[in-house]
């Protein structure tokens, strides 16, 4: 994060514009909203500029900037002036009097930038890209105005109104947070748009009249092969609204960042030979966090019922009378293969899809290696980087033909991704020769020679 976002709160507070024209104007404008006090430096100002500084009770000053200028208290100085030297002398003197300083189009020159804003007062959200790409903030703004009901700044004055009597009835700030969660989450928030502010203030009385220390909570979410944009939206509203996060090795970083932002996070990872917390560890620690009465979600790589031990977690929960919920994820055979260009399943090449795990157990993977030799069947290997040259050898020892064609992709549906196509007979050295790292997902069968064809990432 390259700048740190805040909100000043300048109502009857001094701010100084130096510069006189159309951009001084529509500086002016934003920080007369907040109820700033404004001053004005300028030889020539602007007639709708004046007018905005005289309804501020501001001042205005018909003359070129110099340093005594900043003799008074101001809280801010916005250069926007159309004279580069004039705007890096201001900045320049704002510098040593320690004054947050904004010169307009000018990076270099800026202690601070002023970001698109959506306004719903007293709720206000902003958008920032360091000034590197201000018609995208404007742009993301634009989209955001259509999803942001304009009942929103009413909403957060409501709530605003009870802050008190729910902090006095609900001591504990994580309760009062799942309290207003779900709060917001029930038919409350429409009477609130809707200016139905008796029935809005019924509900409230009734919501705190109710209200019981929550039971603790456990959710299982699939986050998908390494991609964010995967996820699925509940499990993206669940992530966001747990106390304790609980995730696997198989968890990417940006997925991670999509979790609540003061939940904690407790890493369990496993990875061969090597686990941060064994199973047995994992289940307790889930259970304990629910028993305290924590939102728990359970992040794991792909989805949890698939190779992800989430059948083995939930048996526990149930035996603890723990409260769960199962939010499926796209498993790494959907993801990785589809962003590899490689269907599962083709009317011409395959009609059925085994998913199998490639861990070995005693160096020996335990596969039912007479059903596999099928010649229109995609067969899909989770976790076999380690055993991959024991099961292609075991698989044409058993009848399959050494050309039979095999991917093997690393890291997919990441910026990472990598795919390396064979087949049975030479994959594994291929592997070697490319210096391919865990996670991968290894896929055989005749689908793999259309990736050719159909790759796109």
């Amino acid at each position: 994060m390259d700048i740190f976002p805040i909100s000043l709160k300048l109502k009857q507070q001094l701010c100084l514009i130096v510069g006189g024209g159309s951009i001084a104007f529509r500086k002016a404008s934003l920080l007369a909203k907040a109820g700033a006090i404004l001053h004005v430096i300028a030889p020539e100002i602007d007639e709708n500029l004046k007018m905005l500084v005289q309804a501020s009770h501001g001042e205005l000053v018909y003359k070129p900037f110099d340093e005594a200028d900043l003799n008074k208290p101001y809280k801010l100085v916005i250069a926007a002036t159309d004279q580069p030297d004039v705007n890096h002398h201001v900045f320049v003197v704002c510098e040593q009097k320690n004054l947050l300083v904004n010169s307009v189009d000018d990076i270099p020159n800026c202690r601070f930038m002023v970001p698109a804003l959506i306004d719903r007062s007293p709720l206000v959200i902003s958008i920032a890209s360091n000034g590197t790409s201000p018609v995208l903030s404007r742009q993301l703004r634009t989209q955001l105005e259509t999803l942001i009901p304009h009942g929103m700044g009413k909403l957060a004055q409501f709530s605003g109104e009870w802050r008190k009597a729910v902090k006095e009835k609900i001591s504990n700030p994580d309760e009062r947070r799942i309290f207003w969660e779900d709060l917001y989450a029930s038919p409350f928030k429409e009477q609130v748009f809707n200016d139905n502010l008796i029935v809005a203030k019924q509900m409230m009385e009734d919501a705190l009249a109710k209200w019981t220390t929550p039971k603790g909570e456990v959710y299982l979410v699939g986050a998908g092969p390494g991609d964010p944009e995967l996820l699925t939206l509940k499990a993206l509203r669940l992530m966001q609204q747990s106390d304790v996060v609980i995730y696997d090795r198989l968890v990417s970083p940006p997925i991670l960042d999509l979790c609540r932002r003061d939940a904690d996070k407790i890493y369990v990872g496993k990875s061969r030979s090597n686990h941060a917390v064994p199973q047995e560890g994992i289940n307790q620690l889930l259970i304990q966090y629910a028993l305290e009465g924590k939102r728990v979600c359970r992040l794991k790589g792909g989805d949890p019922f698939i190779f992800g031990r989430g059948g083995e977690e939930i048996q526990e929960l149930v035996t603890a009378n723990i409260p769960f919920q199962v939010v499926p994820g796209i498993t790494a055979a959907s993801g990785c293969s589809a962003y590899a260009g490689i269907p599962l399943t083709h009317r011409d090449y395959a009609q059925s899809v085994r998913f199998l795990t490639g861990h070995l157990k005693e160096g020996s993977p335990e596969l039912p290696w007479p059903e596999l030799i099928y010649e229109n069947q995609t067969l899909v290997l989770y976790m076999g980087l380690v055993g991959l040259e024991t099961i292609c050898n075991r698989l044409i020892e058993h009848g399959q033909r050494p050309d039979m064609p095999v991917a093997l992709i690393s890291k997919g549906t990441t910026p990472e991704q990598k795919v390396i196509v064979g087949n049975l007979e030479n994959i594994a050295k291929k592997v070697v020769q490319h210096e391919v790292q865990a996670p991968t997902l290894t896929i055989i069968g005749e689908v793999v020679k259309l990736r050719e064809q159909l790759q796109w990432q």
